[in-house]
């Protein structure tokens, strides 16, 4: 008897390694090792290397690096129109939002690596305002300019750059020191654009059902999660051959469950049906609003690509920092998304916080992580190389 339960528990272990293919390398994690850039020898590379652990909408990493091939000093960065997420962002505004917030990560490396990036956005002219994928082929978002940084001096946010960008874990009630305020307010250096860090009563009671009611609007749509359901990766093969989307350690799996979920997935495909998976979604997002103390809101006097640009670079700034402050963000900008089913929970924010001719580009929830997140799934940066 003993022999048989001890051969059943091990038919069973087996399968679960099996299935969830928890012995194989995880190399959909290796642009998180700061070694990482020491691969390659070209700078524009390394560059690209670090710059894509950035935030990003759906973590699609809709970015294409071009080279310079008569200037070995400058790259182009185009966004990938294959990469959108036209049910959600039909505009590709949080599609342009993301090449922003690539931008300053590659600000950072390049001073990390001993250059100083010089930025110059749409020198082409920006691509259309609906984001036609003519456009965004035939026009770079910018083009980088290295030159050999004179201070050497470390960066202080050097060791953010491999740290998650977002964090979806509760949050510890504390709300921001008045010193954390006055920090991330100085990074917004643009007159056009507008940050809000919101803490009081009044504006947090507001934003917490609209942010709840979003989520709910968002669920609910059968194209959206449909979408979703072709960006999870149930198992550690997915993760390797896809490595953007979702996976399950990004809803809160881990450890031994992580791997039993996995497995559990992959043979029965089933279990991720659309009801369940927006129960699961609807209880995280409940859980993570209760535990909220803040809020930040990024709004711009123009809707124009470089608005949304900038406003990509200011986040992964306002990240970046926040980090070093001990403290986490997590975007929230599902009330924000401009598709049919979206517009009263859209209108109503408006309402309540913008005032006439801006566009609210970006709301976060930020605070003191109560669990550290785990570090999403990217692709190698060769990838991205064209």
């Amino acid at each position: 008897m003993l022999n048989f339960i001890i051969g059943a528990v091990a038919v069973v272990c087996i399968t679960i390694v099996s299935a969830s293919g928890s012995f194989m390398p995880t190399h959909y994690l290796d642009p998180w090792d700061p070694s990482y850039a020491g691969r390659f020898t070209d700078p524009r590379v390394k560059i690209a290397s670090q710059a894509l652990l950035a935030p990003n909408g759906h973590n699609m990493q809709p970015w294409i690096i071009k080279l310079d091939p008569n200037d070995q000093n400058v790259f182009y960065l185009f966004g990938d129109p294959d990469r959108k997420t036209s049910e959600i962002d039909p505009l590709a505004r949080q599609f342009t939002i993301s090449q922003g917030a690539f931008l300053e990560y590659a600000r950072l490396a390049a001073q990390n690596l001993g250059y100083t990036a010089s930025i110059m956005l749409f020198p082409a002219g920006e691509y259309d305002t609906a984001g036609s994928t003519d456009s965004i082929k035939q026009k770079p978002v910018a083009k980088v300019i290295l030159s050999p940084k004179t201070n050497l001096a470390e960066n202080p946010l050097q060791k953010a750059l491999f740290l998650p960008d977002t964090n979806r874990a509760p949050y510890q009630a504390d709300l921001l020191t008045a010193a954390q305020i006055k920090t991330l307010n100085s990074l917004n250096t643009d007159q056009a654009i507008k940050l809000q860090i919101l803490q009081d009563k009044t504006n947090v009671g507001k934003i917490k059902p609209l942010a709840r009611q979003a989520m709910e609007i968002e669920t609910g749509v059968h194209r959206i999660n449909a979408l979703n359901n072709t960006l999870l990766r149930v198992n550690e093969y997915q993760k390797n051959s896809s490595p953007w989307g979702f996976s399950l350690d990004s809803q809160g799996s881990s450890g031994i469950m992580l791997h039993i979920t996995q497995a559990l997935l992959t043979v029965v495909p089933s279990l991720n049906s659309e009801a369940s998976a927006r129960d699961l979604v609807l209880k995280n997002t409940r859980t993570a609003l209760d535990n909220t103390p803040a809020y930040l809101m990024i709004s711009s006097t123009t809707n124009t690509r470089t608005s949304q640009v900038k406003t990509g670079m200011l986040y992964s700034r306002l990240v970046l920092t926040a980090q070093n402050s001990g403290l986490v963000m997590q975007p929230l900008s599902q009330c924000l998304e401009e598709y049919p089913e979206m517009k009263e929970c859209y209108m109503e924010i408006y309402q309540d916080f913008a005032n006439r001719g801006e566009t609210i580009q970006m709301l976060a929830r930020i605070g003191k992580p109560t669990l550290a997140a785990p570090r999403s799934m990217r692709r190698q940066v060769m990838d991205l190389i064209q």
